[in-house]
């Protein structure tokens, strides 16, 4: 990873801008979400827990574009690899891409919007945890497969920077995903549990 730095300027503000946005948007909705989770103050504003998910989703969506945009602006403000600025390299940035848009449309598919965009959160389950493709290949397909998603971009640049920034994405996932991986655990387990049948 040491020999990225020597084509990465660290204090360009494309970079500087790539790293807040890559590092802002999962603090940012995991910390709503659990705020919501523990005072339904979202829900009460907006008068349904749908209406408060749909609203948070939409600002996800929204930061997302800024990430994406931002990642791509820091690519090309800084210069190209030799090394990977070839069709061999581009035919897999391509697959990457290819891999990556397939997990994450597939995931969104089987979890809905409301269950893409941390509905648990909102209090709206669904009856079990999901289960099927692209659950059943790989846990977490969603961050993994934007982490496809930009690694690809990258190679398709030819970007040292891009794998740099694609390096924070896939820790930054890591991170959340140690976050809420026990929460959603928790809640679908009560869910199951014969106390909760019951009421």
């Amino acid at each position: 990873m040491t020999w990225l730095l020597g084509y990465v300027d660290p204090l360009d503000p494309c970079f500087v801008a790539a790293i807040l946005t890559i590092t802002f948007n999962p603090l940012f909705w995991n910390v709503v979400a659990r705020w919501e989770q523990k005072t339904r103050q979202l829900s009460r504003a907006f008068r349904s827990p749908y209406l408060a998910c749909y609203s948070l989703g939409t600002a996800i969506l929204l930061l997302n574009v800024l990430r994406s945009h931002c990642f791509t602006q820091a690519m090309l403000s800084q210069p190209k690899m030799e090394s990977l600025d070839n069709p061999t390299a581009y035919c897999v940035g391509l697959a990457l891409l290819g891999v990556g848009s397939t997990f994450v449309l597939s995931s969104f598919f089987a979890l809905g919007f409301t269950g893409t965009f941390l509905g648990d959160y909102f209090g709206i389950l669904k009856e079990a945890r999901v289960t099927t493709f692209p659950f059943n290949v790989l846990d977490n397909p969603m961050y993994w497969g934007s982490t496809a998603n930009y690694l690809g971009w990258a190679i398709i640049h030819a970007s040292p920077t891009g794998l740099l920034l694609t390096a924070v994405v896939a820790l930054v996932y890591m991170v959340a995903i140690l976050y809420e991986e026990p929460f959603t655990a928790q809640i679908y387990q009560q869910k199951a549990s014969p106390s909760h049948k019951r009421s």
